[in-house]
């Protein structure tokens, strides 16, 4: 039944993207500024959203299995962390793509863009860092540690775009502080985008956090079988 479940949300999320490719491709028409390129702000956006979701998941699961000791938070927090990583590399990416084409250069280390990549060393390092300890108690309480400091990481990357007046452009959405310039419609698409990459990226959490449970009952299975023999 779970995993009937996965399958629909899966289907429900990749076909919401598909109308939401259809909206932002057909529908809505060029910015004034800045022409097509400015479509890429429907993907951009919505990874960095969806990442945040999921660090801040990965962080409270974090002070859970601190206070409780439970491997199940450990798991989600893993889990979590995984996905909002890949997410931070598409948000990475498109910005890039995006500043290419608007200030002639793929990158530069302006103060947001370097918080940006600097967080995400910072879960890049948590999943490494997974790999470098066998014992899984010690593992999963001092990676829980690491995670509650990404998360402060996290949330400065954040306000960044509030606190900072640097060359990345200033906020637009109308939740943000100092936005609202964006075109409703445009903004519209902006939050449908978002809402289907959250559903995609539930979907892969429970995913991995199945893979995780499964690879937790082989290493218990090996270290039983080591201790045996």
């Amino acid at each position: 039944m779970r995993e009937k479940l996965l399958y629909v949300l899966g289907a429900a999320g990749a076909l919401w993207l598909l109308r939401n490719l259809y909206v932002i491709t057909q529908v809505l028409p060029d910015e004034a500024a800045q022409g097509a390129v400015y479509r890429n702000l429907f993907f951009h956006v919505p990874a960095w959203a969806t990442c945040f979701t999921a660090f801040t998941v990965a962080g409270l699961a974090s002070i859970a299995y601190l206070v409780q000791r439970k491997a199940v938070w450990d798991t989600l927090a893993v889990s979590c962390v995984e996905v909002g990583v890949a997410f931070t590399l598409v948000g990475l990416a498109t910005g890039s793509i995006w500043a290419r084409i608007i200030w002639g250069i793929w990158w530069t280390w302006d103060a947001r863009l370097t918080w940006a990549f600097i967080t995400c060393l910072v879960y890049a390092g948590y999943l490494m860092f997974r790999r470098a300890i066998d014992d899984p108690t010690a593992r999963a309480r001092l990676a829980a540690v690491l995670c509650t400091f990404g998360f402060v990481s996290m949330a400065i990357t954040y306000k960044s775009i509030e606190w900072w007046r640097t060359q990345h452009p200033a906020p637009v959405l109308s939740f943000r502080t100092g936005g609202g310039s964006i075109d409703p419609a445009m903004e519209s698409a902006v939050f449908s985008n978002i809402g289907a990459m959250l559903l995609i990226a539930i979907v892969l959490v429970a995913v991995r956090m199945r893979q995780e449970d499964a690879q937790r009952e082989i290493d218990s299975l090996r270290r039983y079988i080591h201790a045996t023999t």
